[in-house]
Order: structure tokens, then C-alpha cells, then sequence
């Protein structure tokens, strides 16, 4: 999502398809804990990664200060 998808908004089909997973599975299974540990926030216009997961991938100052 970061590299591809500039962090987002990104829709779930559009995740699924890059990962070759289901929809229903990212959303039962990957999505809730993303967005437990505050990774992932959902939006109207899709998800997006949060400024949380770009500090705990070390890619804070790559991508947040563009």
C-alpha cells in the first residue's frame, strides 16, 4: 500500500487483488488487528495507512515529509 499506492486510500478489492487474497479474508482476518495496533484506518474513500506504520517500518522521514 505504502510503495504502491502512496499509503492510500485504497479500496479492499484493490488490496486483495495485489496480495491474491479474498476480500472477505483481509477484511475478517488482517484487517481488524491492523487497525487494532492503530496501522490502518479506514476511510470513506478507502483505507490508509496511519503515521504509526510508517514509524514502525522506519519510513517515517521517506514518506511522511514529502
Amino acid at each position: 500500500m505504502i510503495e504502491l499506492y502512496g499509503g492510500g486510500p485504497v479500496g479492499i478489492s484493490t488490496i486483495a487483488a495485489n496480495i491474491g487474497e479474498e476480500p472477505d479474508t483481509i477484511s475478517e482476518m488482517y484487517e481488524p488487528y491492523l487497525l487494532q495496533i492503530g496501522f490502518l484506518k479506514r476511510t470513506p474513500r478507502g483505507r490508509m495507512v496511519t503515521e504509526r506504520a510508517y514509524e514502525h517500518l522506519g519510513l517515517i522521514d521517506q514518506y511522511m515529509n514529502k
